[in-house]
């Protein structure tokens, strides 16, 4: 698929060898051609097809007038206490997004969104505010990872956007899922070893419990890791605070889990966010460790994070403690996440589709 912005292809949601057959079967150029242009998109903060100084300007004129390259655009950006980063980007139609940077030991985290608003509804997540106004296209996913990259320091000499061992998590606005085919044409750019060079290792993709989509996931077979927000281990539960429960029943949810980690042989986070009096009780734990029981899995718990729409409230650490007890009691691997940005409303559920708050 040829992706286009105001009439112009794309360019950077482009791979290599499509570049290749574009610039053949377009413009009648050779192939080598888009071996020399592909590295400049990566290897400088400010790509420009008129600073390519190895492509002839007639080519460079062919490009400009054809193709169009996307940059980072960082209306506002909010630094915590604890280093995290929160932009707000800007897109080329005026839709806003937002992503987040995070230092941790082990290596550095970029949270990406996928879509511009979310029209999953999960009462916890200020994300679903407004609904969803549109899909992010390839390019605009891989632009957050070099924005964040670009604004932090954390860079390299032979590449301003290649941190060794870092790490980029869809997490943030948007169901990575409900952009099934701009999402997997992402992670292929973001993995290809001539641009960001990626592990699909170090690339973990959440979902809040699309079926069909986790078994679509399935097949493609990407050593990626795949996290599945739960949230509640019954179906009464789930549809008070995920709607997404109505179609698909937590039994129907585990088994695609199951599934896909038998078949991809890669470990399944199950994410759940503790909330005061709703899900957080000693029998919630039993009977959550019952419903994956069998399954390649951790579970990551998280103090539900507070925003003004609701009135959602985590419990107290002692009885968040007995929860992942009981878990663990039962042979679940269970750990807390680790808050990030919570100051600047950069935590999980914190991230908004139109402003900074």
């Amino acid at each position: 698929m040829t992706y286009t912005i105001d009439n112009k292809i794309d360019i950077l949601s482009l791979s290599k060898s499509e570049l290749k057959t574009i610039l053949k079967e377009k413009f009648a150029m050779e192939g080598y051609r888009a071996d020399q242009i592909y590295p400049w998109l990566y290897k400088t903060a400010d790509p420009d097809f008129a600073k390519m100084s190895d492509i002839p300007k007639t080519t460079q004129k062919i490009l400009e007038e054809n193709f169009h390259i996307g940059k980072p655009n960082i209306v506002k950006k909010r630094v915590s206490v604890d280093g995290t980063v929160k932009y707000l980007l800007g897109l080329h139609d005026g839709n806003m997004i937002e992503s987040v940077f995070m230092k941790y030991n082990h290596g550095n985290t970029v949270c990406i969104s996928t879509q511009a608003g979310c029209r999953m509804g999960c009462a916890f997540c200020a994300s679903a505010e407004g609904g969803l106004n549109r899909n992010l296209l390839p390019s605009e996913m891989l632009l957050q990872v070099i924005g964040a990259k670009q604004n932090t320091g954390d860079l390299i000499p032979h590449s301003p956007f290649l941190i060794p061992h870092s790490n980029v998590v869809l997490m943030g606005i948007g169901e990575p899922l409900d952009n099934f085919d701009n999402v997997a044409k992402f992670l292929e750019l973001v993995n290809c070893k001539e641009g960001l060079n990626i592990g699909y290792r170090h690339i973990s993709l959440s979902t809040c419990g699309l079926v069909d989509k986790i078994l679509k996931l399935k097949e493609q077979n990407l050593p990626i890791t795949l996290s599945v927000s739960l949230h509640s281990p019954n179906d009464e539960t789930r549809k008070k605070i995920m709607p997404i429960a109505k179609k698909w029943g937590i039994d129907q949810l585990t088994e695609a889990c199951r599934e896909y980690a038998n078949f991809t042989k890669r470990r399944i986070s199950f994410e759940y966010a503790l909330i005061d009096k709703l899900n957080d009780s000693k029998e919630d734990a039993g009977r959550l460790a019952l419903k994956i029981k069998g399954i390649l899995c951790h579970v990551n718990l998280i103090q539900i994070n507070e925003i003004p729409e609701r009135d959602f409230r985590p419990p107290d650490m002692a009885k968040a403690r007995l929860f992942q007890k009981t878990l663990e009691d039962h042979g679940i691997n269970a750990t807390f996440r680790r808050k990030c940005g919570n100051d600047i409303d950069a935590s999980c559920g914190q991230l908004r589709k139109n402003n900074l708050v």
